[in-house]
């Protein structure tokens, strides 16, 4: 039987369905560059190779990711992007050196090193995918979704402040009515059936229209870009290898692992497809090469983009060669300043007015994942509300933690990864550890994204349907050994 992910989509639909996929994460790529970019007191042109790297790597690794080969690629329809999780400690090494270039150089050699660190430990990390039964992967993709709504809130209101300065234009009225536009168009193209699964693309090509009609829209710089540049080798120097930055990355490439291990869980639920213990070794183990090979061509540690998610969700294309395709692309744009200067011109309110949409259906994901999950007369209920609030607290109070050690801050300013870790410990204190009874090794023995019956059919992890197609309406307690219900 074709896995959902295998579907062949005819060539030019294909090209179509993967260009949503990089608009709608190409603001969070080349944010990472533009940020520590600044922050070292790079020019211009040096900035623009940082873009570039970053474009070009993303698609590498997407590419990776989706087609896979032994032992690497989750082979899933992830896109692979810089994380954002890394830019806190990027921005400290910086800091601390004696220039931005040297600053630069020690977090390259850093993320190498963390990153080989994280190549060589990923198939034991791998091995907690069994501790993730509904009720955890659930509580982390309803977070995923809602700690993602304050990026499409902040693209289209902008920053409070820019370089110091006040920005004129936040929470301009003009940039918050294109965004809503944008999502109105979104959402009447949702409603035409043959153009639904474009909607997204359709929309960002709508909203970027207006917005040129009305001057929200910055085509200058387009005309002067390279048409090709290929990205240069350690083009800042050879990295340093400092002991203090290393250790410092070891704990956000550990994150990076938590969000990633999330996300392929996530995609897997969206997907309706078998994820075990080997793929989500395989998609780790694809996220640390890629990210060991970043600093090669000047960029961060590249991991799962949990946004592109939704989009999988909203069209129902679960396709992984459609993803591949825009890593594809992706690259090419990293080849090409000319064409990543003419998606740039995309306006941040745009790409906010379709990320509601996308980022609302991944929490809806979760929520649909909840909805298999028996409450009644046990402690799920408590696991849920809990795990919803440490990975909100980053969301609503992102100060909350700044008094704690440095490495515990890296890991519960992420909503995602403290999400995840609270999840899974209150899983295994209520639901598998119990008083006066060993823990019972079938309870965590399968697979999150299968619940698995011996005298049954596997059942999909979207909890809606058997392998072979027939409605499920049981549900679970939360545990993967668990599955009650008429068949």
């Amino acid at each position: 039987m074709t896995r959902p992910e295998d579907t062949k989509v005819p060539v030019l639909q294909m090209f179509g369905y993967g260009m949503q996929h990089i608009l709608s994460m190409f603001g969070g790529v080349i944010a990472v560059p533009i940020i520590v970019g600044g922050a070292a007191g790079l020019s211009a042109g040096d900035q623009a190779l940082l873009i570039s790297c970053a474009l070009f790597v993303s698609g590498l690794a997407t590419v990776l990711q989706t087609i896979g080969v032994p032992f690497f690629g989750s082979q899933l329809p992830l896109v692979q992007g810089i994380s954002f999780a890394s830019v806190s400690t990027v921005l400290t090494i910086v800091a601390g050196a004696e220039n931005g270039e040297i600053g630069l150089r020690t977090v390259l050699g850093a993320v190498i090193v963390a990153a080989l660190i994280g190549l060589v430990i990923a198939p034991f990390f791998s091995k907690v995918v069994r501790f993730f039964p509904p009720i955890v992967t659930g509580s982390i993709i309803t977070v995923i979704g809602l700690s993602l709504m304050p990026v499409a809130a902040r693209w289209i209101t902008g920053q409070e402040m820019v370089g110091g300065q006040p920005n004129p234009d936040y929470l301009d009225v003009g940039n918050i009515g294109l965004a809503m536009f944008t999502l109105l168009a979104v959402l009447i193209l949702t409603k035409i059936p043959r153009v639904s699964r474009l909607s997204i693309l359709l929309g960002l090509v709508v909203g970027t229209v207006v917005a040129l009609l009305f001057g929200k829209a910055d085509v200058d710089g387009v005309g002067d870009a390279a048409i090709v540049a290929a990205p240069t080798p350690f083009a800042f120097g050879a990295p340093i290898f400092a002991v203090g930055a290393i250790l410092s990355m070891t704990i956000v490439i550990l994150v990076i692992m938590v969000e990633t291990t999330a996300d392929i869980l996530a995609v897997g639920e969206v997907v309706g497809t078998k994820v075990d213990t080997k793929r989500v070794g395989d998609g780790l183990r694809a996220d640390m090469i890629s990210s060991a090979v970043a600093p090669i061509f000047n960029t961060f540690p590249a991991t799962a983009f949990a946004q592109n998610v939704g989009l999988v969700a909203m069209t129902g294309i679960k396709s992984r060669f459609v993803v591949a395709v825009g890593g594809g692309v992706l690259a090419l744009l990293g080849l090409s300043p000319l064409l990543a200067s003419i998606v740039g011109v995309i306006p941040l309110p745009v790409l906010g007015g379709a990320g509601i949409a996308l980022f609302g259906t991944v929490a809806a994901s979760g929520i649909r994942t909840l909805g298999k999950v028996n409450y009644d007369n046990n402690n799920n209920l408590v696991i849920v509300a809990v795990t919803l609030a440490f990975g909100l607290i980053p969301v609503v109070a992102s100060d909350f933690w700044d008094e704690f050690p440095e490495w515990f801050v890296t890991i519960f300013h992420s909503g995602i990864s403290a999400a995840s870790i609270v999840a899974v410990v209150l899983n295994v204190f209520f639901n598998i550890v119990r008083p006066g009874t060993p823990p019972d090794p079938s309870i965590v023995a399968a697979g999150p994204a299968v619940m698995v019956r011996e005298d049954e059919a596997e059942v999909l992890g979207d909890g809606g349907h058997y392998e072979g197609g027939e409605p499920k309406t049981g549900r679970t307690n939360g545990n993967p050994a668990d599955v009650t219900g008429d068949e």
